[in-house]
């Protein structure tokens, strides 16, 4: 969305400064123009003037218009940005839950995992008491041999 540079003075509120403007410059107007005279005495306007004066108004009407349609642009602009803004916003709340929702899953599974190392640790050691209490490695080499020999045994009277 390409957003047109608009100068700052484009944004003030050009529905209560334009006719303003309009009266100010208007020769119906009864001020004071700061010499003792009102605006409407000033000059007396002929025919030929009246021209410019329409030209003068048909520009201050073109160009409160552009200035309106300027603004009503910006103000789609800023419902668009606004708009994305709450987007994003929703989405950020999404991933907020969804990373508290895997941070508690990942607590928990470290909890599990500590747990099952300690318990492993403590089979670990007493495996290693009963081999001791068993008469260590050699008596677990008999075992193994005496087992085959069985197994062997076994083979030969299955097979005769």
């Amino acid at each position: 969305f390409d957003m047109p540079c608009i100068p700052p003075s484009a944004l003030i509120n050009h529905d209560t400064i334009a006719p303003a403007y309009i009266k100010m410059f208007s020769t119906s107007s009864g001020r004071n123009n700061g010499r003792g005279q009102p605006y409407s005495t000033i000059r007396d306007y002929s025919d030929s003037d009246s021209d410019v004066d329409d030209g003068e108004d048909d520009f201050i009407q073109r160009e409160i218009r552009q200035q309106r349609l300027m603004m009503k642009q910006q103000d789609e602009g800023l419902e668009m940005l606004g708009q994305s803004a709450e987007r994003l916003s929703k989405i950020s709340m999404g991933i907020h839950e969804e990373l508290g929702h895997q941070n508690k899953m990942l607590n928990e599974m470290e909890e599990d995992l500590d747990t099952a190392t300690t318990n492993l640790s403590m089979v670990t050691i007493k495996t290693k008491e009963l081999i001791q209490k068993s008469g260590g490695k050699r008596n677990f080499i008999i075992i193994v041999i005496l087992s085959f020999v069985v197994v062997v045994l076994l083979f030969l009277i299955l097979y005769s």
